[in-house]
């Protein structure tokens, strides 16, 4: 799915899917997504007769950061739900999350990442102020137990 260029593709035009299907809409529309950093972690061995004093390295298990999805308050209560549904111990409330990045005419998918198992870790509401002039934004920390990309 990933399409190769010359020139790297903008930031700015991108689909956000969280496992409802749905990435049209108010519901859909998130201002910023960060995704997570992802690492094999090293596991350092060494026999004590080794002729060199370094380390053998080998890759040991992976680990990701949390997604993070940040959207405007609208009224909508989906992502709370799917935080509440999780904090009531639903097991089977877990998603696939879709990311998909636009070329710039948004005609086109260039890159997607797949975030399999993901379920709500953290909700962080809006800071609101008197004398702001900010959008009052909600912020959704996804956990997820594998990354894919296409």
């Amino acid at each position: 799915m990933a399409v190769l260029r010359d020139q790297p593709y903008g930031n700015y035009n991108f689909l956000v899917d969280i496992g409802d299907g749905n990435t049209d809409g108010p519901h859909a529309g998130f201002c910023e997504v960060i995704l997570p950093q992802a690492e094999i972690e090293v596991i350092e061995y060494r026999t004590g007769n080794a002729r060199e004093s370094g380390v053998t390295k080998i890759p040991g298990r992976e680990r990701y950061d949390n997604l993070i999805l940040k959207r405007g308050v609208i009224g909508s209560l989906n992502l709370y739900q799917w935080w509440n549904d999780v904090r009531n111990g639903n097991v089977k409330a877990r998603r696939t999350v879709t990311i998909q990045l636009l070329n710039e005419d948004r005609t086109e998918v260039t890159v997607i990442w797949k975030l399999l198992r993901a379920w709500p870790a953290k909700y962080t509401g809006p800071h609101l102020n008197g004398k702001g002039n900010d959008v009052a934004i909600d912020t959704l920390e996804l956990a997820f137990e594998r990354l894919e990309m296409e």
